[in-house]
């Protein structure tokens, strides 16, 4: 076995402590620092992790010299400074989404990641679905006839949601929102599949005039001249949902709750029994692995596809600013 990836993680909250405990136990990866500003985060995590170094100093994980690639897991608006130092260092990164929320930054990390020739990914959740890659295959193969559109429904009774509590910062104008938390994984799923998006009209609405993060969200787009729609709505009493749906003339797909897909030729929906592994932080840490080693980097997103969808996500907030 190749030599395994010396791994440095930067943020232990809800997505960084998630990707720490698949890396603990990939074979592809030896974790060798986390950092986070937060001293009880470091102090939760250090007990769980006896044998893995933890810092409150995220910079000492991109100097360290056995760290061989960095996860940033951070409030958004340090992922450019973390990335790019990281990749000037020469070391691979692996960053949540969005890339950024300025789209100077974005630029400027997408820019320097094609300079220097370091493996970059974006951690869609949806890009190694079995439910993408089954969509993807009918797409390629004509199943669906004429693509006449894309619709993108999101619903959250409470935002953030549960799970993300302790993060502050998701429930602010300036980093947060369900458009650049969730919105996210469904553009880069559309522009994956269908093609770059291009606003054609974008609002959002926000329950009061301060710096709370939006309450609606309504858009339309185009991707390679498919109208892509996009309605999603936070606190108010409707079931947590998910949606992205693909209408063609032969066949439509519907994509549930990160991983249930539906199948129409016009009659009622019926499930699609799907094969294979349904993805996970495991398995792109795998394709993030495989990318290290000099392999193609598949069904991973790298940073040219994440500014793509960071453009699409602040063509909300351009507007409704």
């Amino acid at each position: 076995m190749s030599k395994r990836v010396g791994l440095g993680i930067l943020g232990l909250g809800a997505m960084g402590t998630e990707l720490l405990e698949a890396a603990a136990r990939h074979d592809d990866f030896e974790v060798m620092l986390c950092a986070d500003v937060n001293e009880a985060a470091v102090a939760r995590e250090r007990r769980r992790y006896p044998g893995i170094g933890f810092t409150t100093e995220p910079r000492t994980v991109v100097a360290s010299e056995g760290v061989d690639a960095i996860y940033i897991a951070t409030p958004p608006r340090f992922h450019a400074a973390y990335a790019m130092e990281a990749m000037r260092a020469g070391k691979a990164v692996f960053c949540e989404k969005p890339l950024a929320v300025d789209l100077a930054e974005g630029q400027a990390m997408a820019d320097l990641a094609a300079q220097t020739g370091v493996v970059t990914a974006v951690n869609f959740a949806l890009s190694d679905r079995h439910a993408t890659l089954e969509i993807e295959r009918a797409l390629a193969a004509g199943e669906l006839g004429n693509v006449g559109g894309v619709d993108i429904r999101l619903a959250f009774p409470q935002w953030p949601r549960a799970f993300q509590a302790d993060a502050g910062w998701l429930s602010g104008r300036a980093e947060g929102g369900f458009v650049r938390e969730v919105f996210s994984h469904f553009a880069y799923l559309t522009d994956r599949l269908i093609g770059e998006l291009e606003p054609v009209f974008t609002t959002l609405d926000f329950p009061q005039p301060d710096e709370a993060s939006e309450n609606l969200a309504f858009g339309l787009f185009r991707a390679g001249g498919i109208p892509v729609r996009v309605f999603g709505q936070a606190g108010l009493a409707v079931p947590e949902s998910y949606e992205w749906a693909i209408s063609g003339s032969l066949r439509s797909y519907r994509l549930r709750n990160w991983g249930e897909l539906q199948v129409s030729d016009g009659k009622a929906w019926q499930d699609v029994a799907l094969i294979g592994e349904r993805g996970s932080e495991y398995t792109r840490l795998s394709a993030f692995a495989r990318a290290i080693r000099g392999e193609p980097q598949t069904n991973l997103a790298d940073f040219a596809a994440g500014l793509r969808v960071q453009r699409a996500v602040e063509a909300f907030h351009t507007k409704a600013n």
